[in-house]
């Protein structure tokens, strides 16, 4: 989560409590849990508005798809399933000559 560990979350929570005060600090932390959960339905109601908008066909639709990064992973791994090209020999037999593409150069 965020790349924070156990012993920087200890760090924050004593932080807190010092800052904050013990007898304030549970109020905040309703409040933020709150504020989240609130968050997260605006989040999935965005999501399936969306989904109702496009249509059937889009009735699977995550957000985490339209991730540029996801997109790119999945054409990259569609496009190395496709090629059907034998894979380079791992060595060469005595006097054969590297392949040579007069294209490429």
């Amino acid at each position: 989560m965020f790349g924070v560990g156990l012993p920087e979350m200890a760090v924050i929570a004593f932080v807190a409590v010092l800052v904050l005060g013990p007898e304030r600090l549970p109020e905040l932390a309703r409040q933020a849990g709150v504020m989240l959960r609130k968050g997260r339905s605006m989040a999935n109601a965005a999501r399936d508005e969306l989904r109702t908008e496009l249509g059937p066909e889009f009735a699977d639709l995550e957000l985490s798809d339209l991730d540029p990064r996801t997109i790119v992973r999945k054409h990259i791994a569609e496009a190395m399933q496709d090629d059907e090209r034998p894979p380079p020999p791992a060595t060469l037999a005595a006097g054969e000559r590297p392949p040579y593409d007069d294209e490429a150069t």
